[in-house]
């Protein structure tokens, strides 16, 4: 079972109202900002390298329980619910709301004030429901979260070390 700490990367930027809940991992490069609302991330929720979670002065960006927010992510000012993959390079935009146990795929966008319903799947640009009520996300969020984990406790452990090249 992994370990509940926290890993934040030396090369993340955590700015601001920021709250990071047990078992988080922000990676390198990633940036969160709290500077306009405030910024909460769930229990055992990975943020990977070169996301962006901001805020708008209207609203908050709170990501829920066992999210994977995907490399290059951009998501400002909005919810996501737990169980949540969050695709690569994908944009959640201000008042979007996805629901529990969601995919956001790779280069969608969500835009402002559009709500997805929980368990479905999401591609496009602007992005759409293209798959409802699918009971298999809950499964691949919690392997995704899990792996990543167990990831982090690796790191927390010092097994990766930096080095200059």
């Amino acid at each position: 079972m992994p370990e509940r700490k926290i890993y934040v990367d030396p090369a993340a930027v955590i700015i601001g109202d920021v709250q990071l809940d047990e078992g988080v991992s922000i990676w390198p490069t990633a940036v969160l900002r709290g500077d306009a609302n405030k910024v909460r991330i769930g229990a055992d929720t990975n943020v990977q390298e070169g996301v962006v979670i901001h805020t708008s002065h209207d609203f908050p960006s709170v990501i829920g329980r066992m999210v994977t927010v995907g490399h290059g992510a951009v998501i400002n000012g909005a919810v996501v619910g737990d169980r949540c993959i969050i695709g690569i390079n994908s944009t959640i935009l201000d008042g979007a709301v996805i629901g529990d146990e969601c995919i956001i795929g790779a280069n969608a966008l969500v835009t402002s004030m559009t709500e997805i319903p929980p368990r479905s799947v999401v591609m496009g640009l602007p992005g759409k429901v293209v798959r409802h009520n699918d009971m298999s996300i809950r499964e691949k969020a919690e392997r995704s979260a899990l792996s990543y984990a167990e990831l982090k406790d690796q790191y927390l452990q010092g097994r990766f070390p930096r080095r200059l090249i």
